[in-house]
This record gives structure tokens, sequence and C-alpha cells, in this order.
């Protein structure tokens, strides 16, 4: 888990969950959300927006009363913070987006126990002010939308053939296992390796210029 970025510039502390720390494809974070949610892309938009809101919500809070909290019961603390927030973006999509609501069911309440919100209160937001931890919370937060917006529109494209329900291509491009199980370890795997060919890359780069 990354540390707590505090001798980062605020600029840095916005673009390292966007690729460096990215949740999903650096940290490997919030897999089960991810993977089980991005059978499409608007599926996967809706869980991302819905994760956004609540960490930069949390993040914000959690840094507001972070030396109110005592140490002994802070992980509880960051439950009801984080639950609550979670309580809020459940009953607005049910009163307004009763069907991406009803699509992503018990996915939404555990975003409670979603550990990427988990990890940055407790690495992050407990330990910073709350103009860093708004900045940690919102590139992170963009940095996971991303992620399983990307998950999305591939699983999407080419397991049905469409991208937000527009048609790309025929059914004769279609391969049904994108939209099953299978094919979201497939794609993630496939992302997770070639996040890791760039970054060694770079890497290698940087220690030739050194």
């Amino acid at each position: 888990m990354a540390d707590s970025r505090g001798n980062f510039s605020n600029f840095g502390i916005f673009t390292a969950g966007l690729i460096r720390q990215n949740p999903t494809f650096a940290q490997i974070l919030g897999l089960c959300p991810t993977l089980a949610t991005s059978t499409t892309a608007e599926n996967a938009l809706g869980m991302g927006l819905a994760t956004f809101i609540v960490l930069v919500a949390s993040n914000f809070f959690i840094s507001m009363i972070r030396k109110l909290i005592p140490t002994e019961i802070r992980i509880p603390a960051y439950i009801a913070v984080i639950a609550s927030f979670v309580t809020v973006i459940d009953l607005f999509m049910h009163g307004y987006t009763y069907q991406m609501w009803k699509t992503l069911g018990l996915y939404i309440p555990l975003i409670v126990v979603n550990c990427i919100i988990m990890g940055r209160a407790e690495s992050f937001a407990s330990k910073n002010g709350m103009f860093k931890s708004l900045l940690d919370g919102l590139g992170m937060g963009f940095g996971f939308i991303g992620a399983i917006l990307l998950l999305g529109i591939t699983r999407e494209l080419f397991g049905s053939g469409t991208i937000f329900g527009y048609t790309v291509w025929a059914k004769s491009y279609e391969v049904f296992v994108f939209v099953l199980p299978p094919g979201a370890f497939l794609v993630i795997g496939f992302y997770l390796a070639l996040f890791h060919y760039i970054g060694s890359r770079k890497k290698a780069k940087s220690t030739k210029k050194a």
C-alpha cells in the first residue's frame, strides 16, 4: 500500500492515483466489485461514480475529524463514516437511477468494505490535511473510474459488439466469454500485464539516465 505521500506536491498527490498508484492496475485493490460490475460500460461507470463520490467524501471528512478520533477506535470510526456516505448514495440511486441500482444490487452497499476507500482513509486521510486528502480522493477516484470503465468498455465491446449500448461491429466479431466471469479475469490480466510492462520500461529508462 502506498505511503502517505506527504512530501509530494499537490499536483503529485492528485496525479498519483491516475497511473503511478492507480488503485486497480498498480495497487490491485477492490478487484471484487471491479470484476463483477464491469460487464458493460454503463454498469462500470455507475459503480465507478458511486465509489468515487464515497471515496472523495470520506477522505475529506475523515481528514477533518482525524484528530478527534482515538487511535484505538479509528477503524470502526472510519467504517461508520464510509457507511454513512454509502447509505446516502444507495438511497439516491434507488430514488433517481432505479434500474442502475437494481443492476448493481449488493455491490453498492459493499462499497463500505471496499479496500480502496478504507486504504486511503488509513494511509492518507488520517495523516494529512483536508485539502491534500481531497486531492488524494479525487486522484484515486478518477483513477478507479478510468480503470473500471476501461474494463467495462473492453468487455462490452468484445462480448456484445457495443459500447454503452451502441453497436460498433457485427455479431460475428463477438466473443461471449468476455461478458462471463472468466472474461473478467482475462481482461484484467491483460491490463495488469500492460501496466506492469509500461512501468518496467519507464523504470529502465530512468535507471539508464541516472
